[in-house]
């Protein structure tokens, strides 16, 4: 195993006494050469989750283990550079991702640098071949963030976290800024890289279709707490929980017949306030299927099939 989160949360203090349940005991472990997927509604704490797991938020409760080994509930200066070798995130945005200041050979450069891995007198064929790796040209490391678009400051950042070659790497929307024919370029590098250096991928989007083509198992998220996990194929074509299956049906189909024909889920209600969460099912106030124990006794995590998990009262 080389990541086990248990029981993890991670609140925000809006005021004295209120809190924002962002991750709300969230349990996910992840084998080692395995890529899960995490899914869910934009705020529904995929980034948040992700930005705990490396030490960027500290822990309320709960932990979250790397091999075995517990990390620290607040990370110091030390705690970064000792994990970051082994544990690396690409971030969402890549116009705030990157520092304005450094070149891209700098930016590259940098992690590899400080971990002693790069010889000064080969920096310039090391960059180079990681910014060939993501599709950009040798040349493009003298110059600066702002001279580039936002999906090629993605694959720069792609670049970034893969110098360090990791065991471990966040993707936090590594693809959303990229055009598709670029989208694909990147996965099937991830393919290859997880193939080469035995990486693993937390991977966070919003395309169930991707997600599912990329990953080995799916992780379903919302209001803060996981409620499906199981393997992709099997949670994108057999899902059980109504959410999930709301949002599968809500991902276009590339059949345009299909799509002509093909019934939607409309949800009805509000997606409740994340602050001070009471009891019961999250999603009961917009479940199309809700039943009065919904409302106010917390479903349970269980295994409906083998590795097949669900937190659902139907069930």
């Amino acid at each position: 195993m080389i990541l086990e989160i248990k029981n993890l949360k991670k609140y925000f203090e809006i005021k004295k006494g209120e809190f924002l349940h962002a991750v709300d005991d969230v349990n996910l472990s992840i084998q080692e050469n395995e890529i899960v997927g995490l899914v869910g509604e934009s705020g529904c704490g995929k980034s948040t989750l992700g930005r705990t797991v490396v030490g960027l938020y500290d822990k309320t409760a709960g932990s979250v283990s790397y091999r075995n080994q517990i990390l620290p509930k607040s990370y110091s200066s030390s705690d970064f550079w000792k994990y970051s070798r082994e544990i690396q995130m690409i971030f969402q945005d890549p116009y705030s991702a990157l520092n304005p200041r450094m070149t891209v050979k700098e930016i590259v450069a940098e992690g590899p640098l400080i971990h002693g891995l790069w010889k000064k007198n080969a920096i310039n064929d090391k960059v180079a071949y990681w910014l060939n790796r993501v599709g950009l040209p040798r040349d493009h490391m003298s110059r600066y963030p702002h001279e580039f678009s936002g999906g090629q400051r993605q694959r720069i950042g792609i670049a970034r976290a893969l110098a360090l070659e990791p065991k471990l790497i966040i993707c936090d929307e590594p693809i959303s800024a990229l055009d598709v024919s670029v989208q694909a370029q990147i996965i099937n590098l991830m393919g290859e890289l997880k193939e080469s250096f035995g990486l693993t991928l937390l991977f966070i989007a919003h395309d169930l279709s991707m997600v599912r083509y990329v990953s080995d198992r799916m992780a379903v998220m919302y209001l803060g707490a996981l409620v499906e996990l199981g393997q992709s194929y099997e949670v994108y074509y057999s899902s059980l929980h109504p959410y999930t299956q709301s949002l599968i049906a809500s991902n276009p189909e590339p059949d345009p017949e299909k799509e002509r024909h093909r019934k939607f889920i409309i949800l009805k209600g509000e997606i409740p306030s994340p602050v001070n969460l009471k009891p019961g099912c999250r999603f009961a106030g917009r479940c199309p299927k809700v039943m009065d124990i919904c409302r106010g006794t917390n479903p349970v995590w269980k295994e409906i099939k083998p590795s097949h998990f669900v937190s659902c009262h139907l069930f």
